[in-house]
């Protein structure tokens, strides 16, 4: 059986090393010139009913424990004038330990045979590949997807602006004790700030907005100070995540694909990941991407016939992509809508 996975994020790389683990060769091309081309992004919480599935059908549980920083389990939730709604600790018991992206990413390519990935191999018609199983990895503007659907990403009406400050317990310890030792959500009606600590006292934080993409064009993005003008009034310690900023402002639009997105079965072809589900950022993402890698590599070692195999692959998928969809409607609401941040507070309570 010859498999090309287009894309090695997390869901091409798992599916790569679940076929690997059942002797199952693959290929997988990226874009990019090498793992380090570009950031792999911040703290991603990996989830035991999804994203730990999937780690154990790559049988890497180990090398995982290995990458988990402790402590960043806990959550605080806080009002904007800063006063402390929620706050949970990290007793290291709960499903959700966080790991930094970049170091899952790296633990799967260890885990691939030399030469898995192809780097720096930017796939324009897929069509033209010759292969049993063509798997499409390869995100929200997928090359694959056209071959099996006609849906393209849409504006979800929210977008965040992304800024970092280094060494913050040192240099603003009053704004790392806001954070406290995982994340941080202080939500508003139509906007919030939302960071995690993630490794050497670094915080990641996500200023996000509830708005038309066209609202953005109405200030200057990547200005501390005029994206800090739309939290007027709220404590200096979460202002400071914006306005001491490390790094300049950088928007990052969200798109989605129709919660109902499916198709009907082409001969050969499959997506996994955001390629398939794309949603506003929901802290499911990658954890699926892992889940549909794992699942698809499992069903193609189970059939003997290939178009089984993706069926039922296909089929659980669809049904878990359509579920998150729903969950995600539910938190987005809980994150802008008017009686935020007390609706978040129930769902949290409520979990």
């Amino acid at each position: 059986m010859r498999v090309t996975i287009i894309g090695a994020g997390l869901g091409g790389l798992t599916l790569a090393r679940v076929l690997h683990v059942h002797g199952i060769p693959s290929v997988v091309h990226e874009a990019e010139e090498s793992p380090t081309a570009r950031s792999q992004g911040g703290m991603l919480d990996i989830h035991d009913y999804n994203g730990q599935i999937a780690v154990e059908a790559a049988g890497l549980v180990e090398e995982f424990q290995r990458l988990v920083l402790p402590g960043r389990q806990a959550m605080r939730v806080l009002e904007n004038d800063g006063t402390v709604l929620f706050e949970k600790g990290d007793d290291g018991s709960g499903g959700r330990p966080e790991v930094q992206r970049a170091d899952l990413r790296q633990m799967l390519l260890d885990s691939l045979p030399a030469g898995t990935v192809r780097w720096g191999s930017k796939i324009t018609d897929p069509r033209a590949l010759e292969t049993d199983v063509l798997v499409g990895a390869d995100g929200a503007w997928s090359r694959v997807r056209p071959l099996v659907s006609d849906a393209k990403p849409v504006y979800a009406g929210s977008a965040f602006i992304e800024t970092f400050l280094r060494d913050a317990d040192t240099r603003y310890p009053a704004t790392a004790r806001a954070v406290g030792g995982g994340s941080l959500f202080a939500p508003g009606k139509d906007c919030g700030i939302f960071a995690h600590r993630e490794a050497g006292g670094l915080l990641h934080t996500y200023v996000e907005f509830n708005r038309p993409l066209e609202w953005f064009e109405t200030f200057d993005v990547t200005d501390p100070v005029q994206v800090a003008g739309h939290f007027e009034g709220w404590a200096p310690e979460l202002r400071s995540l914006i306005l001491d900023t490390d790094t300049t402002p950088v928007l990052r639009a969200h798109h989605a694909l129709p919660d109902d997105h499916r198709w009907d079965r082409v001969p050969g072809v499959t997506l996994v990941g955001d390629a398939a589900h794309l949603l506003p950022p929901n802290g499911e993402g990658a954890n699926l991407a892992m889940l549909d890698g794992a699942e698809l590599a499992l069903a193609l070692a189970e059939h003997s016939d290939v178009e089984t195999a993706l069926a039922t692959y296909e089929e659980a998928m669809f049904e878990r992509a359509a579920k998150t969809a729903a969950d995600t409607e539910v938190t987005v609401q809980s994150l802008f809508g008017d009686d935020a941040p007390q609706k978040l507070l129930d769902l949290l309570i409520d979990a």
